[in-house]
């Protein structure tokens, strides 16, 4: 397993454990973590405060448990709808203000709850040092951020500041006192109401703030590098205060996403301009025989490479599918049922005691399995490690007793295509919607044996049918499919690098249109639960639009080790 591989197993880890440890404090069932973000279903929560987002580089688990009990006792204690009804509307104010009602719900920990009050300081700790350490307190605005966190959160937890940075702070502090002294103690006592501690949090706020403000006039007046470089790191770690839409210490990259204003003024209808050119296409029929053949050889050639144990992957995947099912009974047995046809025998021979019949129960792979290839010209590159990667699983399933299909999602041409013209000869009316040639593959349907569909499969390394790419309806077609199947366990897995992107139907919509509408397609079929969908992104984290995904570095040599990682998906459900 590759270092990203790895440390990308491990984030998944680590943000599957917090979030089971904010939904048992809280009670609340629907908090996961997508791109790093602590979302309710699928309603992004806010920042609330720096010290709640660990970084993966450099902190220790403990941090993510005291940040995971910190968001717990956030939305347990905190008003939200009160506390938005009393924030300031200058921005930074709003920040420092929310900063300062996370210290408080962390002063109301339960004494019940010793080990949450331990993650709560070792968090805080191991925050202040990493800033301190950072050299972010050597400006002024970052040393003025870093004395207000030390002196709000000792004065309303009755913890001490952090020692080792006591002296740096000191003087800052002393000239800080004076100005915010009488509701610095305020804070404490009112820390069990939550409006009369707002109004002393608000009236700090508006100090500090207006402070900042000042620090960063004089540092600015101060034409030195060295100083302007120091303001610009304070200003780039206060970003989680600054920015409501950036997640600090990212590691790997996040798809990006937003909301559609077509789609909204629409109220959420999703548009198709003309269907009259889209076609769902066996990929074998897309090219010439011997092309395919050829392909296929070099499939082939890169499998053998790879020295795959097929049979040993089977084995793993039939343990993790299997489900006990009847399978005819066994007679002549001394215990069980009793058998009516060997009654006869009774009479005959009265000492016989092979009398019974017993239910033949034997393991059976009761799960149906798509994978849906993303075919955007961006994953042209990809596309023979993609192959690879849904040809050995293919087989695999079906020697395992699993049905599975392949399907690719692309469009019939660049840039909107014969939809495109037929828009323009209309008139070029407003808000199309989806403006483009869909062509949906199958390059192996459930129907059709692994061996039969090898040729077909082979056409993954077509590198023209690699266009544009409608993912929402892709997904919807899938789902369609695998919802026809009698399987108890229905999943889909969506192989994708990025974000949809049509060229056409982006600019006569907005850029987002294809993003929400895949979005809301993936949530509906998660709330009905019928259809596991995985997200797995190829060097992209695809959280923002699955509620489950991976990140694969198909960039590299494809081992044992990145099949194992898509098993543990498929166990991933029953493991929660």
């Amino acid at each position: 397993m590759s270092e990203v591989q790895a440390a990308a197993r491990l984030q998944e880890r680590i943000e599957e454990l917090c979030a089971a440890s904010i939904r048992a404090l809280t009670g609340d069932g629907e908090l996961r973590f997508r791109g790093r973000r602590l979302h309710r279903g699928a309603r992004r929560l806010p920042l609330f405060a720096p010290h709640l987002h660990p970084s993966f580089e450099r902190d220790d688990f403990a941090s993510f448990r005291g940040a995971a009990d910190g968001l717990a006792l956030r939305l347990m204690l905190c008003d939200a709808a009160l506390h938005a009804s009393l924030a300031p509307a200058d921005a930074v104010e709003r920040l420092l203000f929310d900063w300062l009602e996370q210290f408080r719900v962390e002063s109301l920990a339960p004494d019940s709850l010793p080990g949450v009050a331990h993650n709560l300081r070792h968090r805080h700790e191991t925050w202040s040092l990493g800033f301190h350490d950072a050299g972010h307190a050597d400006s002024a605005r970052g040393l003025l951020l870093y004395t207000l966190a030390q002196m709000a959160h000792a004065r309303v937890t009755a913890e001490p500041v952090v020692e080792a940075t006591e002296d740096r702070i000191e003087a800052t502090r002393f000239a800080l006192a004076p100005r915010i002294g009488h509701a610095l103690a305020g804070l404490r006592r009112t820390r069990r109401d939550q409006a009369a501690y707002a109004a002393h949090a608000l009236a700090i706020a508006t100090v500090v703030a207006a402070m900042l403000r000042g620090a960063g006039a004089g540092e600015r007046s101060d034409d030195t590098a060295v100083d302007s470089k120091r303001d610009d790191n304070a200003r780039s770690v206060f970003g989680l205060l600054m920015e409501k839409e950036g997640a600090a210490n990212e590691r790997f990259a996040t798809a990006v996403s937003g909301r559609s204003a077509a789609l909204e003024a629409a109220a959420g209808r999703y548009r198709i301009f003309t269907g009259a050119f889209d076609r769902e296409a066996g990929a074998a029929a897309l090219a010439r025989a011997e092309v395919l053949a050829g392909y296929r050889a070099q499939l082939d050639r890169r499998i053998a490479a790879q020295g795959v144990n097929v049979a040993r992957l089977a084995h793993d995947l039939r343990a993790l599918l299997a489900v006990p099912a009847q399978d005819g009974w066994d007679g002549a047995q001394e215990e069980g049922r009793i058998d009516g046809r060997s009654l006869a025998r009774l009479v005959a021979t009265p000492s016989e005691r092979r009398l019974f019949r017993r239910e033949r129960v034997e393991p059976r792979a009761d799960a149906a399995i798509t994978f849906l290839v993303d075919c955007s010209g961006s994953m042209k590159e990809h596309a023979e490690n993609a192959a690879m990667l849904v040809d050995v699983f293919a087989r695999a399933l079906e020697m395992a007793g699993a049905p599975s299909e392949v399907l690719g999602f692309t469009t019939g041409a660049w840039n909107g295509g014969r939809a495109q013209r037929a828009w323009r000869h209309a008139g070029r009316p407003p808000r199309p919607g989806r403006l483009n040639e869909r062509l949906h593959l199958v390059f192996k349907a459930f129907e059709t044996s692994w061996r039969r569909a090898r040729p077909a499969m082979a056409a993954l390394l077509k590198a023209d049918l690699f266009r544009e790419s409608i993912d929402g309806e892709a997904v919807d077609w899938a789902c369609s499919r695998l919802v026809a199947r009698e399987e108890a366990r229905k999943i889909l897995f969506v192989v994708s690098d990025g974000s949809p992107m049509d060229t056409a139907t982006a600019l006569a919509n907005d850029v987002r249109y294809l993003d929400q509408h895949l979005r809301d397609v993936v949530r509906r079929h998660e709330q009905a639960g019928a259809i596991e969908i995985v997200g797995i992104g190829v060097g992209l984290d695809l959280s923002p639009f699955y509620a489950r995904s991976h990140v694969l570095d198909l960039g590299g040599a494809i081992g044992r080790a990145m099949f194992n990682e898509v098993i543990d998906l498929l166990g991933a459900r029953r493991r929660r």
